[in-house]
């Protein structure tokens, strides 16, 4: 059976969840069984490695991959896209923003192109999208 998360740790999640809607313009997700699942993964990895590694993602070395920072939420997917992978932050509709994902990407391919609507809000790491994409189109096929 698996252990609950601490208290501390759900706290720190809560506080994290809270001020980064207001600080993105987001909600979480419509379905309170979705957004406690997330919270409560988030919680595990912060009492197992002391950050809020993405718990959506499979990784065949935690203790490694939080050395990297890309998963730790918000990832930065969510800082540089405005998406959220796990499903918590979304737009009041609750719908996840796509509006800023390249064009081949899963989320654009699944929900369409969802507008931000408040495209004044979150993104901090926006000027790394470009150089994202030049990456990409870098790499041999």
């Amino acid at each position: 059976m698996r252990q609950l998360p601490s208290e501390k740790s759900l706290d720190a999640v809560d506080r994290l969840v809270a001020s980064y809607t207001l600080k993105s313009g987001t909600c979480t997700h419509p379905g309170p069984t979705v957004t406690e699942s997330v919270k409560l993964g988030l919680a595990e990895h912060k009492d197992k490695l002391n950050k809020l590694l993405c718990p959506c993602r499979f990784y065949p070395d935690k203790g490694e991959e939080v050395t990297h920072r890309t998963w730790i939420c918000p990832c930065d997917d969510m800082q540089v896209y405005k998406y959220c992978h796990c499903l918590l932050f979304f737009t009041e509709q609750g719908l996840p923003i796509t509006e800023y994902l390249p064009s081949y990407h899963e989320g654009r391919e699944t929900y369409g192109e969802v507008k931000d609507p408040t495209p004044d809000k979150g993104r901090p790491l926006k000027h790394r999208a470009d150089a994202r994409e030049d990456e990409r189109l870098s790499r041999p096929s």
